[in-house]
């Protein structure tokens, strides 16, 4: 299937049911009830698992494939960003034209950061990448003001030109973007008893370019090209010995990365037509190593896993408060809800990233694959206990 093995197409496939059926998945819960606050299928989040799932997969092209780690990957996420937002007050609110000039933009920074950078490796590539990235977040928040608006952002705004479509929508408001007409903010709800789903246009439209760039990320990991970066990964000494220079594979693998995270950005700036410096911070490249380690680096579903675990602890766990605790633990005696939400409090809000530093301590610690190595034990564990029940029922009586 598309030229992929059955594993990998069942893999794809299973993706794609989890993306098209998001909006069910995600609400569990039905409205108004004490546990719909875990529920996670609105627009907003549901289009941030995705797009910073593809932010991820094209992290691990680089990172899980040749073992080079990136402390500056952001830039690129904020050069699609404001690249995109470019597009919007200039030609059109079209997102196509926002997309394609985020992703060559990104590339090209890409190229010329990846070329000086990959003169090194180990921590001292690391470093490299973490200071072109603080210098690009420094350049944009303050030097270059004029032309990425500086700590306020970069904004739309009436008197933009948008040559190629109306300055303004029919309402006299600033206009939204859109696919051929089709807005991203576009949402249909469905009721079912006590359950509320949306659908929405923008969430749906990401989801098919995450689908595309997992498909292409399979390819890369299946291809000889993926073959070389594993060869990097694993000796890059011995492969020199052998008269391969690794350079280019590497800088190619670094240059995709940067179009990947250039394409997570450009969605970003199409659900939310805004561009700002804090999406080049330093912290924005580390969440997406978070990201890739928690999912299991190298492996292909790993990084949408840990992308999609950081972002609904960053969105679910910080909403909740104490008066939310104590409404779930108000049939236990005084003395004892209150311990209770004593002991739980400092654990959410805004102490959510406690939560997420002991999983990822724990996961580090007895999960170095991720959450799919954790998935495939579980996996192996029930195997064998199936394997165990048919051979105690194959076993010929006494």
């Amino acid at each position: 299937m598309f030229g992929l093995e059955k594993k990998d197409a069942s893999l794809l496939i299973l993706v794609a049911v989890l993306t098209i059926f998001a909006p069910f998945i995600l609400n569990p819960f039905p409205d108004g009830s004490a546990l719909a606050q875990f529920n996670a299928g609105y627009p907003d989040l549901m289009q941030r698992f995705v797009i910073f799932g593809i932010f991820a997969i094209g992290f691990n092209i680089l990172f899980g494939l040749t073992g080079y780690l990136s402390f500056g990957h952001a830039a690129f996420l904020g050069i699609g960003s404001y690249a995109a937002v470019w597009m919007f007050k200039l030609l059109s609110m079209n997102v196509i034209p926002a997309i394609i000039l985020a992703v060559i933009m990104s590339g090209l920074f890409a190229l010329l950061i990846g070329y000086i950078s990959l003169r090194r490796s180990g921590i001292y590539f690391s470093i490299l990448t973490l200071a072109f990235a603080q210098m690009m977040f420094a350049l944009a928040y303050s030097v270059l003001t004029p032309i990425t608006g500086g700590e306020t952002g970069l904004q739309l705004a009436l008197d933009d030109p948008r040559i190629l479509s109306m300055a303004s929508s029919t309402d006299g408001n600033i206009p939204v973007p859109s696919l051929f007409g089709m807005e991203m903010r576009d949402s249909t709800q469905l009721t079912v008893g006590a359950w509320k789903f949306t659908f929405n246009v923008g969430y749906y439209f990401c989801s098919v370019i995450m689908l595309v760039a997992f498909y292409i990320a399979i390819r890369i990991f299946r291809s000889p090209f993926g073959l070389m970066l594993r060869a990097v990964k694993s000796n890059q000494q011995r492969l020199n010995y052998t008269g391969l220079n690794p350079r280019p594979y590497t800088l190619a693998a670094f240059v995709i990365s940067g179009m990947y995270a250039g394409l997570a950005g450009a969605l970003m700036a199409s659900m939310d037509p805004l561009a700002g410096a804090e999406r080049m911070f330093w912290t924005a490249s580390g969440e997406v190593v978070l990201m890739t380690i928690l999912g299991g680096a190298g492996t292909l579903i790993g990084p949408v896993l840990g992308a999609g675990a950081i972002k609904y602890m960053e969105n679910i766990l910080s909403k909740i408060n104490g008066d939310i605790l104590h409404t779930w633990f108000a049939f236990l005696p005084d003395g004892l809800e209150d311990f209770i939400v004593t002991i739980i409090y400092p654990f959410i809000g805004k102490g959510w990233h406690l939560t997420l530093g002991i999983i990822f301590m724990l996961v580090v610690i007895f999960l170095p694959g991720g959450l799919v190595e954790g998935g495939q034990r579980i996996m192996q564990k029930l195997r064998g206990k199936s394997a165990d029940t048919d051979s105690a029922k194959t076993e010929p009586a006494e």
